[in-house]
């Protein structure tokens, strides 16, 4: 009896008990792909990734310096690369011009030392000394001294014997080259103490006559290099005188 009851407890609830349908599955959620999300979110969303993405980025290009040179083409198919024209210089000088004051011609001499009696260029002009005093009065003279010889083209600027002259677009004669003689020397020392400056040079110093004196106009020049085949002079006046331009060009033509 006691067994019967015992079965009749664990068994009765088994046929009474309402049939339960099974509890839905719980929703599957991928935690790996929220932190995912979360994380490529807060990548975007972080200047300081951003900044290192830029900088990776930067590192990525090449860094090698763009060539300003405009290339060609060799017959053989080769690129060549073309440099830039040289660009001009310009320096300080001396210039003096100096000539007799009847009869005499214009010279122009350059020293880069005003203590070196040795001039770094010397020209004689046929210029007049009365002719250049006129043109000076207008306020404006410039000479162009040419050279068209073939045969001159590899020497250097300073070395070729002879110019076409003209002033003020006038064609007036010829310059030529010309070494300092023991009176050009003379005169040169007797200006060493000058560097801007116009007068007279007495009789007898210069020329060796008794009867000439030596005009003379000395001043500061900017000398302007353009190339192997092209210089020029421009007088640098001073802050109490006269506006005067005076410009002396050599050019070689080709």
């Amino acid at each position: 009896m006691p067994k019967v009851d015992a079965l009749r407890r664990f068994l009765l609830p088994c046929f009474n008990s309402t049939p339960t349908s099974p509890a839905p599955p719980a929703p599957l959620t991928i935690s790996t792909k929220k932190r995912l999300s979360t994380s490529l979110r807060d990548d975007l969303d972080d200047p300081k990734q951003d900044k290192k993405f830029e900088e990776d980025q930067e590192d990525s290009y090449p860094t090698t310096p763009i060539s300003t040179t405009n290339p060609t083409t060799s017959a053989s198919g080769a690129a060549i690369s073309l440099s830039a024209p040289p660009r001009s210089s310009k320096t300080m000088v001396i210039g003096t011009i100096f000539g007799q004051r009847r009869g005499g011609h214009v010279w122009f001499c350059v020293q880069h030392d005003r203590l070196n009696t040795k001039p770094s260029l010397l020209l004689e002009l046929s210029i007049p000394t009365t002719t250049l005093i006129q043109e000076m009065r207008c306020g404006l003279v410039r000479i162009a001294l040419e050279s068209s010889d073939s045969e001159l083209n590899r020497c250097p600027l300073h070395s070729i014997p002879m110019w076409t002259l003209f002033c003020n677009g006038r064609k007036i004669g010829f310059a030529v080259r010309r070494r300092a003689t023991q009176q050009t020397r003379i005169m040169l020392k007797t200006m060493q103490s000058m560097t801007v400056g116009a007068g007279v040079i007495p009789s007898g110093l210069v020329s060796g006559t008794e009867s000439e004196e030596v005009l003379y106009m000395r001043a500061n020049y900017e000398c302007i290099i353009g190339g192997a085949d092209s210089e020029s002079f421009h007088l640098i006046n001073p802050d109490e005188g006269p506006g005067q331009e005076f410009s002396i060009f050599l050019l070689r033509s080709k």
